[in-house]
């Protein structure tokens, strides 16, 4: 969870996506959007969607969360009443093979409800079968293709599985910011085969927060940070934050580094090293830093585990497992949470929501339309706020126009 507290100054909004790419003169890269393509651009136009539609199963195979299926669906819709072909590729999960239990045909049921077509399936991701299907569509027709990962070329960026799924259309949507950080063939490759490639626009949503709200602008930044790996959030807290709130597993990693007795805690011993390195290095920048006083822990991960509280963080029992922050330290927590809003007046606040099991919990606890953006993302958006470009937005098509943002205008022909 990030929380971003605007400064005074009220932003511009040009729904662009930009990349700073010369830090020093301040040049940006502004990327195409398929708000930009018109009717006269897509009718008839057979149209490669790259999508996420990698949602989470239960083990009867139903689906647990479809906010990724419904991020998918404006631009989906765009298209469609653009008169174009739509055809969908995703992956699911982490098959070794081709496997039934990864099929996307489990999808296709749900992702027809909001769309009010029957969404056509193939069952595989090329080949002549495949071609033949995408030749016969209906303008405003959808289909999905089958799991893009039963090819291991996928994740292996190979460039002529990549022609292949190219020779099914005539241009290029990635619209999954989920996995834009991942040179795949998908998500990469194909680009380059493609004129135009553009984004989506749950892309240009992603994009839109992230970096102009947040990573243009140099403003306090309240960060609460969680989860059990350190490796994945080392970069915002180093780079970004002005106010930090360590929870998670991985405060675990911390307290050994300051030689506390840990027990059987969760810990990245590889990061042993470089969280003492930057406890040290965000302490001299003076960024305010709130460790637990105290945590809970238990004897197993199981729902029928035996519980201990208020924990000294530096002193949990052999064998005993630190689970997360104390009831002592959500008091604490929320009261440094509370002053720091209190203290801006009326100074706006933008809240950020990244990673999944937050998001589920801001969602379950009914506080989701009190956020400002709940990402999609996850290490898409932690690379992104700690300024490290995604592969897959480079691999888009420029619309290069040399600005220093912010600037009083608007362009909705870009996203």
């Amino acid at each position: 969870m990030l929380i971003h507290l605007e400064s005074l100054l009220s932003t511009s909004d040009p729904l662009v996506l930009v990349f700073q790419l010369l830090r020093h003169h301040k040049k940006l890269l502004v990327k195409k959007c398929v708000s930009s393509l018109k009717e006269e651009d897509l009718k008839g136009k057979k149209v490669f969607v790259r999508v996420d539609l990698n949602v989470p199963l239960d083990h009867n195979h139903n689906i647990t969360d479809d906010a990724r299926i419904k991020a998918s669906v404006d631009t989906i819709q765009y298209l469609m009443k653009c008169g174009s072909r739509v055809v969908l590729a995703s992956h699911l999960g982490h098959p070794i093979a081709k496997d039934p239990n990864y099929s996307l045909k489990l999808l296709v049921p749900r992702l027809s409800e909001p769309l009010g077509v029957t969404v056509k399936m193939a069952n595989d991701c090329i080949g002549q079968v495949v071609e033949d299907m995408v030749s016969n569509m209906p303008s405003g027709g959808v289909l999905v293709l089958e799991n893009l990962r039963f090819h291991h070329e996928e994740v292996q960026n190979d460039p002529e599985f990549a022609k292949h799924l190219a020779s099914l259309a005539d241009l290029y949507v990635n619209d999954c910011f989920r996995n834009a950080y991942k040179p795949h063939a998908s998500t990469e490759r194909v680009a380059d085969y493609f004129k135009p490639a553009v984004a989506g626009l749950q892309m240009k949503k992603e994009l839109r927060y992230l970096f102009e709200d947040v990573s243009y602008l140099e403003t306090p930044f309240l960060a609460v940070v969680g989860g059990s790996k350190l490796s994945a959030k080392i970069g915002v807290i180093d780079k970004r934050v002005n106010h930090l709130l360590l929870g998670g597993g991985l405060i675990f990693t911390f307290f050994k580094a300051q030689e506390g007795s840990v027990g059987s805690s969760l810990v990245e011993e590889d990061m042993l090293g470089p969280a003492e390195s930057l406890y040290m290095k965000v302490a001299r920048r003076g960024v305010e830093i709130l460790f637990p006083a105290d945590v809970v822990a238990a004897n197993w991960i199981a729902a029928r585990a035996e519980v201990k509280y208020d924990i000294d963080p530096f002193e949990i029992p052999d064998n005993w497992i630190g689970v997360d922050i104390g009831r002592k330290t959500i008091d604490r927590y929320s009261q440094a949470i509370a002053e720091k809003l209190a203290g801006l007046g009326g100074r706006g606040v933008k809240t950020i929501i990244a990673g999944d099991d937050t998001a589920a919990v801001v969602k379950k606890m009914g506080l989701a339309d009190k956020m400002t953006h709940i990402s999609m993302g996850e290490y898409a958006c932690l690379q992104l706020l700690e300024g490290i470009p995604l592969p897959a937005m480079l691999a888009l098509d420029d619309d290069p126009v040399e600005k220093v943002v912010p600037e009083d205008e608007s362009d909705d022909d870009h996203c």
